[in-house]
Order: structure tokens, then sequence, then C-alpha cells
């Protein structure tokens, strides 16, 4: 997993509210068992018509997820099941972020486990950004900060899911990276 510190990037709005995790990743992409190829699943039926073609008015169209890293959703994201594949099917999309007003907390979870930061707005900010698809914004996570027009927007993190994000790892990582501390404080304690 890649450090988040400072993301800087253009939005993909997608006004819809209670988008669950089988929008994210249908259930039929859930045999997968790693990131591999979940970038097609990832809001399949939204983006692909039966036939596995691109559907042109899709909220991705046209755009260059390279560039396009922060999604802006409506309320209520990640709704539904507790599918771990969704925040994978972002995070292979190559979606860093996502801004709503509200995250269901399972998906929170799921997501900020993965690399994927969730960040809650207030509801003005949320219908200014709605109005801007596209718009530059700047995640400072050491900061806690959105940026973008004349905004700074504070927002909060878990600050056990802010650090392992700001160090690039996971919690299996952290427990990991401890393990010289861990044998240091047994040697002490003469075990």
């Amino acid at each position: 997993m890649d450090a988040f510190t400072t993301l800087t990037s253009k939005t993909i709005t997608l006004p819809t509210r209670d988008i669950d995790t089988d929008q994210i990743v249908p259930a039929r992409f859930l045999t997968m068992t790693d990131k591999e190829g979940l970038s097609e699943a990832a809001f399949h039926d939204w983006r692909f018509d039966a036939d596995g073609n691109t559907k042109p008015d899709n909220p991705f169209a046209g755009v260059d997820l390279n560039e396009h890293q922060v999604i802006v959703a409506g309320d209520n994201f990640g709704c539904g099941s507790s599918r771990e594949h969704a925040p994978w099917a972002l995070d292979a999309l190559g979606i860093r972020v996502v801004i709503s007003t509200s995250i269901a907390d399972i998906f929170r979870s799921n997501a900020l486990k993965n690399g994927v930061l969730v960040i809650d707005v207030p509801e003005d900010i949320h219908a200014d950004l709605m109005t801007r698809p596209g718009e530059d914004i700047t995640v400072d996570l050491e900061a806690e900060e959105l940026r973008f027009g004349n905004h700074v927007v504070p927002f909060k993190t878990d600050p056990f899911a802010r650090r392992c994000l700001l160090e690039g790892t996971d919690s299996l990582g952290m427990l990991v990276s401890s393990i010289p501390h861990i044998e240091k404080f047994e040697q002490e304690m003469g075990r």
C-alpha cells in the first residue's frame, strides 16, 4: 500500500444517494481473492452494458483515472453488505478518496484498512462540491484538511487508520513493524 500524505486530484461526482457495495462491485465478481482484475469490476453495471460495451453516459466515461482519484458521492455511500471487495475495486480503479455527507460504518472500516481514505463533510460543502465535477481538490491527511476553491475544510480520521495510511501500511504491517520493540520488552522482562 502506498503512503498517503497529500493528494491533489480532480473529482468524479456521483450524486446518487445510497450507493451500496453491490453497485460498487457486483456480487458476481466476489470470486476474486485479490485486487487483480477488480478495476473492471468497479461500478461495472454503471460502466458497461450486458455485452461489455462502455455505456457512453456513465459517470466515468471520458475520465482519466490518473487525474480523477477522488469520488464525491451522495449520502450513505457504501451501504449494503460488508464485502471487502468494494474498497479493493475502488483502489484497483485508482480511487484514493471518497467524500460524502455520510459513509456506511462497515465500508468505512474496510476502506481505511485497504488504503482508501473516506471523508464525511457538511452538507453545504458537499452541495458545493457536487456542482463542481472535475474540481481540483487537495486532500491533506497530515493536516486533516480538504482544500478547493476558497475552502479549507477540516476533517477527522480514526487516529490508528490515519497513522497506517500515512505510513503506507495496514494493521498487520504495523504489528510486524513492532516486533523488535516487543522482543526488546520481553528481554527486559526476562521472558
